[in-house]
């Protein structure tokens, strides 16, 4: 079943990456060092622009997370790394941008959560003292709600016109509708002081993932400003992993969202980058993008009592990811090659033939050989101790006979010829 339409949106240019309208859904992470800490933050900042973030966000919470802004954005483009920078406040934000103005200016977006941003106050200056550093550092502003963080005044005057209704809602139900005011009104606001439409982007993040799928259906319907996407927590290993995924598969199915992010918490000293392949793993699942080789492989059964076969799998996944830097600028659409690694005669030759390169290891008390079919056609057998290195130089080979840039203009020009 194909996806739904994309729900139409407003384009925001975040430091050159398109978010919105047509645009491709772009993938987006955050890190988790010590934002003064300019070594260590720049340095997993590239871990996950290598992993294939476009967008990473830093905490901005203190005079020297601040200061160190400039110096990270400035060090990341001596190394060639453009990915856009986004700023994370919460609290004094309006303060931090005023005092520090080349933080402001380097930073790519800033994020504006609207739940404390102007705490005990009744007016918005607060609010609007971000707003008017976005407007004149030309910068874009995410409006992020987070139901842990939300405006207790709306939530309770939400609550009160509730509770005189001849039929109230559940408690939760006016949260979730609460969520979605207060990101509109406060999109309303910006635009009053002058923040035009395709500057701004909402999320409205919860935990739960039917409660998430509710927020983002009515939010959707409420405008046509850009959507991030995310579970405000989702949690550890495969339950996060898990949430994230039907969470965002839905809503990405039904068109919403213009950028996604898998909130997973890792392990101490764990990768971070994990939430940027999730991330990308959901989109080429969805047929939405397609960013590295996918590889089939068989779940493995009494047929195939070695785990050679897995290994194998596993080797080969691990080195179309690590290629795939060199061979996305190389090798233009070998992202959406298929390749199939399986383990027995039962359906190794049948999966291998339906992708672009697959192996078809022996099974338990099969004999020794290994078929290789290219484009649906056996090409070789393998045999021995070498048979991953010869895959991986026929894997190569096909690669570089395919998608190389003078084989495709060769290719077009005969059928042009013909």
């Amino acid at each position: 079943m194909a996806a739904s339409p994309r729900r139409k949106s407003v384009a925001v240019n975040i430091g050159g990456v398109m978010v919105g309208g047509s645009n491709p859904i772009v993938v987006q992470s955050m890190t988790n060092t010590d934002t003064a800490d300019s070594s260590a933050t720049v340095n997993q900042i590239m871990q996950l622009a290598r992993a294939g973030s476009e967008l990473v966000r830093v905490t901005v919470n203190t005079e020297e997370a601040a200061k160190a802004v400039p110096v990270i954005v400035s060090t990341l483009r001596d190394f060639g790394v453009n990915v856009p920078i986004i700023g994370d406040f919460h609290y004094n934000g309006h303060l931090l941008l005023r005092k520090y103005p080349d933080c402001a200016r380097a930073l790519a977006k800033y994020r504006i959560n609207p739940g404390n941003v102007n705490i005990g106050r009744k007016q918005d200056d607060n609010f609007r003292t971000m707003i008017e550093a976005a407007i004149e550092y030309d910068k874009p502003v995410r409006i992020g709600v987070n139901w842990g963080s939300l405006d207790s005044v709306l939530l309770t005057q939400m609550m009160d016109e509730n509770s005189r209704l001849p039929e109230p809602l559940d408690a939760m139900e006016v949260t979730r509708r609460a969520i979605v005011e207060s990101a509109i009104r406060n999109a309303e606001a910006a635009e009053r002081y002058g923040l035009p439409r395709n500057r701004i982007i909402l999320s409205a993040k919860v935990s739960n993932v039917q409660d998430l799928i509710a927020v983002y259906q009515m939010m959707s319907a409420r405008g046509d400003y850009a959507l991030h996407l995310g579970l405000t927590e989702a949690g550890l290993g495969s339950k996060g992993i898990v949430a994230t995924t039907a969470a965002l598969s839905i809503l990405l199915q039904q068109g919403i969202g213009d950028t996604i992010r898998a909130s997973l918490t890792p392990l101490p000293n764990g990768d971070r980058s994990e939430e940027v392949v999730v991330c990308q793993q959901i989109l080429q699942a969805l047929n939405l993008r397609s960013f590295t080789p996918q590889v089939a492989a068989c779940p493995g059964c009494g047929r195939t009592t070695s785990t050679f076969f897995q290994d194998m799998a596993d080797q080969i996944q691990t080195y179309l990811r690590e290629q795939m830097p060199i061979w996305r600028e190389k090798y233009p659409g070998v992202e959406e090659m298929k390749v199939a690694v399986m383990g027995c005669v039962v359906n190794g030759p049948g999966e291998s033939k339906h992708a672009d390169i697959g192996i078809s290891l022996p099974g338990t008390f099969e004999k020794p050989v290994a078929p290789v079919y290219i484009d649906g056609k056996l090409s070789t057998t393998l045999r021995g101790d070498t048979i991953v290195a010869e895959f991986r130089d026929l894997l190569d080979n096909y690669i570089a006979r395919r998608y190389g840039r003078e084989q495709i203009a060769a290719r077009e020009l005969d059928a042009v010829t013909v």
